[in-house]
């Protein structure tokens, strides 16, 4: 039981993270909830092999993006349950004009410059990016770098 309270102690306090990772990888909030559900399994199914060898973020980070590419990959459709957590995060980025150009933007890169943009724009040192994504520090910056002049240009046009 001390299990269950801690891990939903851990998707409470962790639930806009795991949101926006998903809200990156979403076309719409059907599919939204979908990926939100298919993390919390992977993390509900993983939690007990934590071994705390990194923060919480970044493993659920990793597990969070893992699970989403995962899901661009199969493409299958599968029936879920729907679960009654619902924070709005998609819709109020719809209704902020310049947050939803941005995140037009994003949606345009691939998937592992969307998942670089977004650890960035949640405030990750570089360091702690090479550590979620298994790159190293040099790598992150000089892509991250070219990502944001892609994204500039992309708003230019």
């Amino acid at each position: 039981m001390e299990i269950e309270k801690d891990f939903i102690d851990l998707l409470t306090e962790h639930k806009a993270l795991i949101y926006k990772v998903c809200f990156m990888y979403a076309s719409n909030q059907e599919d939204l909830n979908d990926l939100y559900q298919e993390v919390v399994v992977n993390l509900w199914c993983s939690y007990p092999k934590f071994r705390y060898e990194s923060k919480l973020s970044t493993w659920i980070y990793r597990v969070a993006l893992n699970t989403c590419i995962s899901d661009l990959r199969k493409k299958k459709v599968l029936d879920y349950v729907p679960l009654s957590v619902d924070i709005g995060v998609y819709d109020d980025c719809l209704r902020n004009d310049s947050l939803k150009e941005m995140y037009q933007l994003i949606c345009q890169l691939d998937r592992y410059e969307r998942m670089l943009v977004l650890l960035w724009l949640d405030e990750n040192s570089y360091d702690e990016i090479a550590s979620i994504t298994g790159s190293n520090r040099n790598t992150v910056a000089v892509k991250l770098h070219r990502i944001k002049d892609k994204l500039k240009k992309m708003s230019n046009q």
